[in-house]
């Protein structure tokens, strides 16, 4: 049986992309892949985030956000920053196989961004349009 490859989300607040993007591989590869998520910094996982996946069947509730160094011991296969300030903030995860560091490590680092859903102001409805349209971009 083939090995699963491991892809670390990464994002600054872990709260919405990066959660979401692991919520969607686990669910649609989960047989391929082994999904997680984390960020610069740990934070609630956006209720509207939760709720537009839980649109698509996915329940994401139950996670919770983490820092990249609860994952300082483990070698990605990928890693992909959702956002431009966590591809600012990488040496969140670093290339280097070899070096000790307390952040993890990954044989290849990608950058995806998507617009920061979490930002949008205006109505509950207004609100859950970018996120709908965060998760299908995603």
């Amino acid at each position: 049986m083939k090995r699963k490859k491991k892809v670390l989300f990464l994002r600054t607040h872990n709260s919405a992309r990066s959660r979401m993007a692991e919520g969607l591989l686990r669910n649609i590869y989960g047989s391929r892949y082994e999904a997680y998520s984390a960020g610069s910094m740990a934070t609630n996982v956006n209720p509207y985030a939760v709720r537009v996946m839980k649109e698509i069947g996915i329940d994401i509730s139950s996670q919770y956000s983490k820092t990249h160094k609860e994952f300082q011991d483990v070698i990605f296969d990928m890693a992909v920053t959702v956002c431009d300030r966590a591809k600012v903030s990488c040496p969140i995860c670093s290339t280097n196989l070899e070096v000790p560091v307390e952040y993890p490590k990954a044989r290849e680092v990608i950058h995806k961004s998507f617009e920061d859903p979490a930002a949008t102001l205006g109505s509950e409805d207004e609100k859950l349009k970018v996120f709908r349209q965060i998760r299908d971009e995603i």
